[in-house]
Parts: structure tokens; sequence; C-alpha cells
């Protein structure tokens, strides 16, 4: 396993073309504890962050989400729930509806009520799977605070793919089962506690300039 400083080194390294940064989207995948961890890795990330963040948390179907309402106040990123078929822009966060899947599609959001994975729609899993055959090397798939094991399937897709992967350290999160199972794979390239999370993704992202 690399360290952070590692990875950014070695990805700057292999491409400064692109002004925002090494990487197009950012998956991150939470389950229980996950709003803590969600917050405290979106407060610190600014404005103008070159890369979109795609979220899934597993969530009661039946409860109206207010996640997005609820992260929006904690980042200055601009922060909704998504709509099927909006295009995909640098500097956004994309919070999954209750019991629908969110994917990645030709830089653009899908939403799809197909059968549940590992019981939960929406699925880590397929969120992860999606990015990786659509961004390959210019993803960073991130399984944050949870139970169970979603997202580690989704992690060894993202790895395969030439994207980069990052877990929370189980020793600090709320819930380390998740964590846990995707450092197992062998396919996590950092892990961090979230203190330190944000840093380290600022600097693959980078940022874009305002008009």
């Amino acid at each position: 396993m690399r360290s952070a400083s590692e990875i950014t080194a070695a990805k700057m390294t292999e491409s400064r073309q692109h002004p925002g940064g090494d990487f197009d989207v950012v998956a991150l995948g939470a389950s229980a504890g996950g709003f803590n961890a969600l917050s405290r890795l979106l407060g610190p990330l600014p404005e103008g962050l070159g890369s979109s963040i795609l979220v899934v948390q597993h969530l009661s179907p039946d409860y109206r989400s207010v996640l997005a309402e609820l992260l929006e106040r904690k980042t200055s990123l601009h922060v909704h729930q998504a709509s099927d078929g909006e295009k995909i822009i640098p500097g956004v966060v994309y919070v999954a509806a209750p019991n629908l899947h969110l994917l990645a599609e030709a830089g653009a959001v899908r939403l799809l009520r197909t059968p549940a994975v590992h019981h939960s729609r929406p699925s880590i899993d397929l969120l992860f799977e999606s990015v990786a055959v659509n961004y390959g090397q210019r993803a960073i798939g991130i399984v944050l605070s949870g139970s169970g094991r979603d997202g580690a399937a989704g992690i060894q897709a993202i790895k395969a793919a030439g994207g980069t992967t990052m877990a929370e350290d189980p020793a600090t999160s709320e819930f380390s089962s998740m964590p846990y199972a995707a450092i197992a794979t062998g396919c996590v390239d950092i892990v961090l506690p979230i203190a330190r999370m944000a840093k380290t993704l600022i600097e693959l992202c980078g940022t874009v300039a305002h008009d």
C-alpha cells in the first residue's frame, strides 16, 4: 500500500493537461455513521474543486432524505439530490435519492430502481462499478464509515480500471466493517482518518478558477 504523498506525486506526474487536477469524479460510499464522516470530509473542500463528487449513503427507503440539504450547510461546494440525466459538473456534489441506485454514465447521472445489492438500494458497489467503467484512471473511490461490505467489490473495479482508491481508517471510523472489507480486498491505495482525507483530495483533484 502506497502512502497518500506517493499517490499524489505519481498522479501529478502522470498528467498535467487538466487544469482542475487529474481526476474527473470522486465516488463516496457510506452507511452507518456516514453523515458525520461525509460532513467532515466535504467541509474543508473548496468551492471550485476540480472534480465532481457522487455520494451514496444507505438510508431507509421510506425516509424523506434531507441529506443533501444537511451536507450543503457543511461545505462551500454546491450539494443537491441527484436527478436522472443531469450533467456531471466539477465542484458539484450529487447525493443519491432514497431507494434509487445512483450511477455515472457518459458524463451524466443515472437513477435506477433495479434490484437491491447486498440488501441496499442505493448500492455503493453499483456506483463504484459505473465510475470504473466510465472514468477509469480519472476516478477516485472512497469507502467511509459503515456496516457490512458494500463498496468492496466496487473498490476492486475502480482499482482494476486504473483509478485511485481510498478508505477511512477503521481505527477512527464510527462503524468500521465497510472500511475493513474494502481494505481486505488488497485494492485500497490510501487509508486515512477523515481529518486528513480532505487535504489529500484537494491535492489530487485541484481547483478550477471561476469566471
